[in-house]
């Protein structure tokens, strides 16, 4: 009878003491500060668009036309660090700014002799400044205006591609710069000429 006692007396211990045990790790973890969350890193800038970015001219004389497009060792076009929004959203009137000394630069370089009959040429901005383009003489060529296409079609791409980027923005401003510089016949005959985009309205849908 006393050893039944004894384990009873034991067995009662042990439940005491873990009932003991329990109460003091629960008070334990109640005391115990939550684990702070970890802070947020830095916030990550989205990647920059695409840049369109001409190889520099390896002659200035010398130059031959090929077809529709200019000596790309002469001019194979030049960008001015402009923001999309500057683009869009200011006239180009203020970034013109090639002289007459440039000019004649220009038809030298091609072999264009001048005077030329009015309207027969222009001096052109191959990126045009509606698109970003620079005044830089790697960026200007002796443009007719025949046999067409000329730079009359020219001037419908121009306005086509800066819809593209600044109302419809279906491409980035380098894409439309590497699409004018790379193949603007291309962008008329597929694209733009079936549109009613500023010049373009001479084409016809």
């Amino acid at each position: 009878m006393q050893s039944r006692t004894r384990i009873a007396a034991v067995l009662l211990a042990a439940v005491l003491a873990a009932a003991l045990l329990a109460a003091f790790f629960a008070a334990s973890c109640a005391r115990r500060p939550p684990a702070p969350s970890p802070s947020p890193g830095p916030p990550v800038a989205p990647a920059p668009a695409a840049r369109f970015t001409p190889l520099p001219p390896t002659k200035t004389e010398g130059c031959r036309m090929q077809g529709v497009l200019p000596d790309p060792a002469c001019t194979p076009g030049a960008v001015m660090p402009l923001s999309v929004d500057e683009v869009c959203n200011t006239s180009t009137k203020g970034r013109r700014n090639v002289t007459s000394a440039m000019k004649k630069k220009v038809y030298a370089a091609y072999g264009v002799p001048r005077p030329q009959p009015s309207g027969a040429y222009e001096v052109d901005h191959f990126v045009p400044l509606e698109l970003g383009g620079s005044n830089d003489l790697a960026n200007l060529w002796p443009e007719p205006a025949s046999p067409t296409p000329g730079f009359h079609q020219k001037d419908c791409v121009e306005d086509y591609l800066h819809a593209q980027v600044c109302t419809d923005h279906t491409m980035s401003l380098g894409e439309a710069q590497q699409a004018i510089a790379t193949d603007w016949l291309n962008v008329f005959t597929t694209k733009a000429r079936q549109t009613s985009i500023g010049h373009c309205k001479s084409y016809g849908r």
